[in-house]
């Protein structure tokens, strides 16, 4: 057995935190909506909102103490991480008071570099990347670690806060993300970093009943703040911070699919002259919802691209395509297997959501026939009429 595989049955300290994580997460998340109702910290419907009802917001405050509670009893907790969890219980306090009373985008962003900077102060940084097919080359960023780690933590904060806009979205996609780096980073035997993130997941699985469609109860920026500044620090301590080759890519590609709606937002927000920080009908659940798709089955699509992608990424870490610089022919093949997956779901529901043209397409010989007109999206199958 590859020594990444048989790294990843010594840790039961991130089951124990998974399931604590997703138990108090679970028993919390009613106490949390009784308290928003109560604040006031309501999201009512209108704009670009989805809903049609009041909802309680302060899920993610179930989410963060979730989280502190798993990782307490089993994590080793050093200043590092000591100092991880401050920051997130202070963007955790950052988000509640921006979904009761809203904050400026201004002084947000400012909070949110606050929040970023106290791990990165204790030596959390992303020192140096390795980069990949050249034998090997070593890119060390110096004192430019500190700015560069801060603006990776507020951005994917900011990723994961954008992508929250559909019933358990975000919930889901963040689990699926975090129990891929439990697993990345156990293989690469940082404990610490799989308990932590075995946590994410956990409180995300025990907040998703509440959240996924019909929803009960939003984690509002309380949560997305939260779980985005944790995915960042894990993806910073359980796989940036190693000498193993590609380790730039997987945080990439665990992360896809909220970073490919937040750049197109961004793109067409700056296209159209809009401000950065307003907010629109243009991110991938808003699209497949005027495509004809349910909310359920929207997430549900979502979930498929994010899953399919975190096993790409894991089939990088765990199959041994090559050893010693030869390349192992079945490992090879199965790696070979799961990026061609990768890559026909990418591109379906790219075309689904009518950001790749048929017609592009056809020019590459991806895809056969004129059924579809050039610019016309692949639609679901119109739903039956009761």
């Amino acid at each position: 057995m590859p020594d990444s595989l048989s790294r990843l049955v010594v840790s039961p300290s991130a089951i124990y935190a998974l399931a604590f994580a997703m138990a108090v997460t679970f028993a919390l998340t009613p106490v949390a909506m009784r308290a928003a109702w109560r604040l006031g910290v309501v999201d009512r419907p209108g704009g670009r909102r989805i809903h049609d009802r009041p909802i309680p917001l302060l899920g993610g405050v179930a989410i963060a103490l979730g989280i502190l509670v798993a990782v307490v009893p089993n994590l080793d907790l050093d200043r590092r991480y000591e100092s991880i969890l401050i920051g997130a219980g202070l963007i955790c306090l950052l988000g509640a008071v921006d979904d009761r009373f809203g904050i400026p985008p201004l002084p947000k962003l400012l909070g949110q570099i606050v929040c970023a900077a106290i791990p990165v102060a204790t030596g959390m940084t992303i020192d140096a990347v390795t980069i990949p097919l050249i034998e090997p080359s070593t890119v060390s960023f110096g004192v430019l670690a500190y700015p560069l780690t801060i603006v990776f933590i507020v951005a994917v904060a900011n990723i994961v806060n954008l992508a929250d806009g559909m019933d358990g979205l975000a919930a889901g996609v963040c689990a699926i993300s975090a129990i891929t780096f439990a697993v990345l980073a156990l293989s690469l035997g940082r404990i610490s970093a799989a308990v932590l993130a075995a946590a994410i997941a956990g409180a995300c699985l025990g907040f998703l009943p509440w959240n996924f469609n019909p929803a009960r109860v939003f984690m509002g920026d309380s949560g997305a703040l939260v779980l985005g500044f944790l995915l960042a620090a894990v993806s910073v301590q359980g796989v940036m911070k190693t000498a193993a080759a590609l380790s730039l890519v997987f945080p990439m590609v665990v992360l896809m699919v909220p970073i490919l709606d937040t750049a197109f937002v961004i793109l067409r927000r700056l296209k159209h002259g809009q401000p950065i920080s307003g907010a629109d009908r243009s991110h991938f659940h808003h699209r497949l919802l005027r495509l004809g798709y349910s909310q359920r089955q929207a997430v549900l699509l979502l979930y498929l691209w994010s899953g399919v992608l975190a096993a790409f990424a894991l089939a990088i870490r765990l199959f041994p395509y090559r050893t010693q610089g030869a390349w192992n022919l079945w490992p090879t093949i199965g790696l070979t297997g799961f990026a061609v997956g990768a890559l026909a779901v990418t591109i379906y529901i790219l075309l689904a959501l009518a950001l790749i043209k048929h017609r592009h397409v056809r020019r590459l010989g991806l895809l056969r026939g004129t059924a579809a007109a050039d610019d016309d999206p692949v639609r679901p199958p119109s739903p039956r009429r009761r």
